[in-house]
């Protein structure tokens, strides 16, 4: 008896209810989707990508996001952000299964668009969105890494002559080591690494926040919110700008991809191990920050730990902690370089070739390695970076992480308007638009603030 072929195969599957194998769809594959988003993970390597490129060293920015709302509007907030952010993501993974069921795998979020909302969507929104918000996260790490390099420099050496591009620099060579790794696949290992790194800043910034307000050193504590109404009010809403930029990944379709088939409820666990370390960390950070330091919590937690050059905790805590902190800012900065690496290999590289190949070695080789130092030197030339950072990220994660995912529900389910699940979905997007509109116009307020204080290279 001669063997069904694989279309025949996945009909049959799919009558079955079962996904089809993605024999069909991995023939036609360019050579970004083939290396780069190699489909060979579990739901656990699933649950590592994850966390890394959500529980970031951005969490630390928690407590002075608290300054501005208070303990039960911060609390609230941070609450919702979870809730919402991993409704919204089991959406998007629940929409990529539906279409892989019916033989159409989304390995990339501009795929998701272009078939869901129309190619005009993928091609000249989702697309460009996410590689600003992504290749906008790979520079915010560059400058993360740099600024903690610096700190230990200073710790060692509190009168040393060495400038912040300086450590950017030196820093962008631990990521043109990790860059080169081949594919998503291959960073499994690094980001459980990075799991654990997460825990363990995070760990160092709560008992630190408590070391220091039990010690006799604690700056007297104030929770109200300073500044006249105007002031709290883009407060308010650049706080929960931080909070939902936190929870943003945007990157779901592009680590779902590197699962194996099939992929039916492996992105649901994934997505568990990393809400519990979610939960641990960014609850524990903001709680004790803010408790500790009150209205004074400063951009970077660890920043309070410092008072007119002087230590509040052991200088071997400090340097522990920004360590775990810049290899970790490492290893994020990588997980969100690999959008740009998939759109590099498949226009540059030869899937008939073998990935190892001299003929997709080298150009691999030299691309990831220019994206790095574009990437290391606009950290080192701009170190306000953060401030750019809140506009991309008001314009992105809000848009990709909150308001496509229930769209794509709606439009591929079509839930009947007399369901509240519907409603709740539309809601999720219209005030995730109104977020993203007032967090942009606050960012751009802040700039204009900060604007006197801006030159390049600056040692800040």
């Amino acid at each position: 008896m001669g063997t069904l072929s694989p279309v025949a195969d996945d009909l049959k599957l799919e009558e079955a209810g079962l996904e089809p194998s993605p024999f069909v769809a991995q023939t036609k594959l360019d050579a970004g989707a083939l290396f780069v988003l190699k489909s060979k993970g579990s739901w656990v390597h699933c649950g590592y990508h994850l966390t890394t490129s959500i529980v970031a060293p951005a969490l630390l920015s928690l407590p002075f996001a608290f300054a501005s709302l208070g303990w039960a509007l911060g609390l609230a907030c941070l609450s919702i952000g979870a809730i919402i952010s991993f409704y919204s993501y089991n959406l998007l993974s629940a929409v990529i299964e539906h279409h892989a069921k019916l033989g159409r795998r989304h390995l990339r979020f501009r795929d998701m668009a272009r078939d869901i909302l129309g190619p005009n969507w993928g091609r000249f929104y989702v697309g460009p969105i996410q590689f600003a918000v992504c290749f906008g996260a790979v520079v915010g790490n560059a400058l993360l890494g740099g600024q903690s390099m610096k700190f230990i420099y200073l710790l060692a050496r509190p009168n040393g002559g060495m400038k912040l591009y300086e450590f950017v620099a030196i820093f962008g060579i631990l990521y043109l080591v990790l860059a080169q790794l081949p594919s998503f696949h291959s960073l499994r290992h690094v980001n459980l690494i990075s799991l654990v790194l997460s825990l363990a800043y995070s760990a160092c910034a709560a008992a630190g926040s408590i070391y220091v307000g039990n010690s006799s050193k604690a700056p007297p504590r104030d929770y109200s919110v300073n500044g006249d109404l105007t002031d709290r009010l883009f407060g308010v809403f650049n706080a929960i700008s931080i909070i939902a930029t936190t929870y943003g990944n945007g990157i779901i379709p592009e680590i779902q991809a590197t699962l194996a088939p099939p992929v039916t409820g492996k992105m649901f666990k994934g997505l568990c191990i990393c809400y519990a370390v979610v939960v641990a960390t960014f609850f524990s950070v903001s709680v004790s920050g803010y408790w500790a330091f009150g209205n004074q919590a400063a951009g970077t937690l660890t920043s309070n730990f410092m008072v007119d050059g002087k230590p509040l905790v052991p200088k071997w805590f400090l340097l522990m902690t920004n360590v775990f902190t810049l290899l970790q800012a490492s290893t994020v900065g990588v997980v969100y370089l690999q959008p740009t690496n998939e759109v590099l290999e498949g226009k540059f590289a030869n899937p008939k070739k073998d990935q190892f190949s001299a003929r997709n070695v080298i150009p691999r080789l030299a691309f990831r390695s220019l994206s790095v130092i574009i990437a290391t030197t606009i950290a080192a030339m701009l170190p306000f970076f953060g401030d750019i950072n809140a506009i991309i990220g008001a314009f992105g994660f809000l848009p990709l992480d909150f308001v496509l995912p229930v769209i794509f529900y709606n439009v591929t389910f079509q839930p009947s308007k007399r369901r509240p699940l519907f409603w709740a979905n539309t809601a999720i997007s219209l005030v995730s638009v109104a977020l993203a509109v007032i967090g942009a116009v606050a960012a751009v307020r802040q700039i204009a603030l900060d604007a006197k204080t801006y030159r390049l290279f600056a040692n800040v």
